[in-house]
Order: C-alpha cells, then sequence, then structure tokens
C-alpha cells in the first residue's frame, strides 16, 4: 500500500529556483513508491490549504522545502494534527536545519525527511506569537531590521548590514527580568530567547541548549565590543565571562526601559518594551539523522 506524503515548497525562499529540487522529491517519492502532493506557498491564505489538504490525503509526513519561516507556518498549521515533519534547507535562513545538523547534499536530506526517525520539538511563544529557534532584542534584530530594508539578498546582505548595524548602534538597554521566581535587571546589548544552540550561520549562541528539554535560555549579552564579537563568531562563546549571562527556565517576563528592536526566527517584529514568553513543550514531530 502506498503511504501519502504532502511536499509544501516555498518558491521564491532564498531567492533560488526550485524546478530541481522539486524534480529530485518526485523521483525520490516515486522510486520509493510514495504518492506525492505538491502545494506551492502563496503567501495567501497557505496555513487554510495546507490543512485542507491535509484532510483530504491524510500524509503521514509532510516534507517542507523552505526557511525557518515555511517550516514554522507548516507546524502552526499543523498544530491540531499528528504529523511528522520533514525538512529540505532551502531558505535565506536555515537555523533550524543547521541547529539539526542535517546535511548539505539534496541525496541525505530526502532520505532523513521521507524515512527517519523524528523527534519532539519544543517551540516557545512569546507576545502570543510562536517561535522555533532563535528570537532576539537588541542588536541582531537591528540587523534583521536593516536587512529586510536592503536590496542585497544572502551572505553578502548580512556582512554589509552587520557594519552599518554595528556602526548605529544605540545605547544598551536595561531589561528587568523576572524567572525561576527571581527579578533581576541587567544592562545589555541584545537578549537571546533560544530554544536551540545556533544561528543559522552556524555560530553557537546557546552552548547548552536542548530543542526538545521542556526549557529555554534567555542568553544576555551585557557589552558587544568586538573581541567579544570575535569570540562568539569563532566558536569560543565564553559562558564563564561577566559579559554573559544565561538563564534557562520555563517561562519569563522581560521589560524594558524603552522599546528595542526584536526579531522571532529571522522576521522583524517591530520595537517592544515588554515581552510574555513561555515554552511549549514537545509542539512538533520533525525528522531528523
Amino acid at each position: 500500500m502506498k503511504k501519502n506524503i504532502l511536499f509544501v515548497v516555498n518558491p521564491i525562499s532564498g531567492d533560488l529556483d526550485k524546478s530541481d529540487l522539486i524534480e529530485a522529491v518526485e523521483e525520490f517519492a516515486a522510486t520509493n513508491h510514495f504518492d506525492l502532493e505538491v502545494y506551492e506557498t502563496t503567501g495567501k491564505n497557505d496555513p487554510k490549504e495546507i490543512q485542507s489538504i491535509y484532510k483530504q490525503y491524510q500524509p503521514e509526513r509532510i516534507v517542507v522545502a523552505g526557511g525557518d519561516g515555511t517550516i514554522k507556518m507548516v507546524a502552526e498549521a499543523m498544530e491540531e494534527y499528528d504529523v511528522i515533519i520533514g525538512i529540505l534547507p532551502a531558505g535565506s535562513a536555515n537555523g533550524l536545519s543547521v541547529d539539526l545538523n542535517l546535511p548539505d547534499g539534496i541525496e541525505e536530506n530526502l532520505k532523513i525527511a521521507f524515512l527517519h526517525h523524528y523527534i519532539e520539538m519544543d517551540m516557545i511563544c512569546i507576545n502570543g506569537k510562536k517561535s522555533i529557534h532563535l528570537s532576539d532584542l537588541g542588536l541582531n534584530a537591528n540587523l534583521v531590521k536593516n536587512y529586510e530594508q536592503s536590496d542585497v539578498r544572502g551572505f553578502w546582505g548580512y556582512a554589509l548590514q552587520a557594519f552599518t548595524t554595528l556602526k548605529e548602534s544605540e545605547d544598551p538597554f536595561v531589561a528587568t527580568i523576572s524567572a525561576n521566581n527571581k527579578t533581576v535587571e541587567h544592562t545589555a546589548r541584545m537578549i537571546v530567547i533560544a530554544n536551540s544552540q545556533k544561528y543559522g550561520t552556524g555560530v553557537v549562541i546557546n552552548p547548552n541548549g536542548a530543542m526538545n528539554d521542556g526549557k529555554f535560555e534567555l542568553v544576555i549579552l551585557k557589552s558587544l565590543d568586538l573581541l567579544l564579537i570575535g569570540k562568539i563568531i569563532t566558536g569560543n562563546m565564553p559562558i564563564d565571562s561577566d559579559d554573559i549571562v544565561i538563564i534557562s527556565t520555563e517561562k519569563a517576563e522581560i521589560k524594558t526601559d524603552y522599546p528595542v528592536n526584536f526579531q522571532i526566527d529571522g522576521e522583524y517584529c517591530g520595537a517592544q518594551n515588554s515581552l510574555e514568553i513561555h515554552i511549549l513543550h514537545k509542539q512538533m514531530k520533525i525528522a531528523v539523522p
């Protein structure tokens, strides 16, 4: 008996042409006797469309080709249903696939997405919005905002905006953080709300993070001088430094003394001065190597 698979592809993610990828997926499905239903996202009503296809075909897996934003959209659409999500990294932000150690080659990724075992992964809820990977207040969110407003995409787009962002860096902000029945105050340049360990560039920001432990981490970076940035970027995150505080918790509240730029999973969400955060334990099933 053939098994049904729904293949959701974001045709514009990462500015990459997906025709070869779609062909490879169709070929793999045919060779392994899967019935494949292909859905290309349009940015209009996608969650409803995916739910309706799911009800019709009852696929045992949904394979997603896109970045973190597409994966999150599918996971939210499937919140009520018991289905495994497989990932084929194909976006401008592929942080989750980097964190899951998915390989670069399409063949290996197809096997994992269609056939491998899965983990039950947590999500984080921040002011009612869901985060699957890394969100932050401060410097990196400024970078995401500048990147979204620029015309240059890909690595050079980020590199260019990183320079501009550091140059225009705002004053540090004062954050009052309530977590684990304690309230503390820190002056910070950036606060990361982390469900996992590393950014899509491979930079480790939360060395002890696990995506299925029922907790998230607040990584508070008090200063961001070039020396510290250099250490973080080269993978030598100094967790015993006075400049970095890590709080592990199931829920937290952050209030800042002025509105600070904020982003969720690579998407700019405006300036905020109050965040309510809690963990959503075992929210989605993700195929892993």
